[in-house]
């Protein structure tokens, strides 16, 4: 299939996403606000069949529009059937062989500071919907890591950017296991995918349509919640709930889970603790052995 009849397969499946999609508890207005507010998400989208990494092409797409005076449009998408030099958090490999969804989106950096630090939750909400589509109970683990049966199915990099000119971008990697099924040796107990899960392969066009919608529903959930704080002139720090927050605790389980936490947990796990709640501005809230608590607000978690 040429990339021109993928863009445009995608966009059939997008609006077949968008007529399905679910929208409670929000009102007809709120709904309107919301979808307007992430309506750029893949407006514009660049199709590869091979890339070492779809986040260096975004970033060389960043330059490319500066030295032309133009600006990279908001939600800007580099997809890719397959990626040499992926990788997670630390530089970890990440494996994207033919057969699964990878992407990057580029994002300008424009919510207040409050909202920002949500953005990987946001992201991490629409994975984890996409996953659930196809009828699989798929859970958040914090921050984002969306696990099914325990197993990790999809991931999320979000890093921040500064163009020559100054701009400041979010550059959004994701990556969904669709029908790939081999895995290295060190990920073949924590990784899997659709296919494996479901016993048959998936639409990756499909699956593609799916997870812009989602992220079109969740960065506009984002935007709307900002919205909504800065008329109610209250904050995280104060105890307003976000409502984005609130719809990533229901995707996640990780309230009530023993896990090992560390900056670098491969490298260096610090310390282990049961999680108690997660704060009003996305804070991991953990009872220590010796009954103390400490709340984080980055790093990673392994499940115990």
């Amino acid at each position: 299939m040429s990339s021109s009849a993928l863009l445009q397969n995608i966009r059939t499946h997008q609006q077949v996403f968008l007529d399905q999609l679910d929208t409670h508890p929000f009102s007809p207005l709120a709904v309107e606000k919301i979808l307007a507010y992430g309506v750029p998400v893949g407006a514009t989208i660049e199709h590869h069949s091979q890339l070492p990494r779809c986040m260096d092409r975004l970033q060389q797409l960043l330059q490319e529009e500066e030295q032309q005076e133009r600006v990279l449009g908001a939600g800007t998408v580099v997809l890719a059937d397959t990626l040499t030099k992926s990788s997670g958090r630390f530089t970890r490999s990440w494996h994207a062989p033919t057969g699964g969804l990878w992407l990057a989106m580029a994002w300008p950096d424009t919510l207040v500071p409050e909202c920002t630090r949500l953005l990987p939750f946001a992201i991490g909400m629409a994975c984890c919907r996409t996953v659930r589509q196809y009828g699989l109970d798929a859970r958040l683990k914090w921050v984002n890591d969306v696990l099914v049966n325990g197993k990790k199915l999809a991931g999320i990099l979000c890093s921040t950017m500064q163009s020559p000119r100054g701009d400041q971008y979010h550059l959004i990697g994701i990556g969904i296991n669709g029908n790939n099924q081999t895995f290295p040796a060190d990920l073949q107990r924590t990784a899997t995918s659709l296919r494996s899960e479901l016993a048959q392969t998936v639409d990756l066009v499909e699956l593609t349509g799916c997870l812009l919608v989602e992220l079109r529903w969740a960065l506009g959930l984002l935007y709307y919640d900002e919205e909504q704080a800065l008329q109610a002139g209250a904050s995280c720090e104060q105890g307003r709930q976000s409502l984005l927050l609130h719809a990533w605790q229901d995707l996640s389980d990780t309230v009530g889970q023993r896990v090992e936490y560390g900056f670098d947990i491969q490298q260096q796990p610090l310390y282990q603790a049961l999680v108690r709640e997660i704060d009003p501005c996305g804070g991991l809230v953990m009872e220590l052995e010796d009954g103390g608590t400490v709340t984080e607000y980055s790093g990673e978690i392994v499940y115990r």
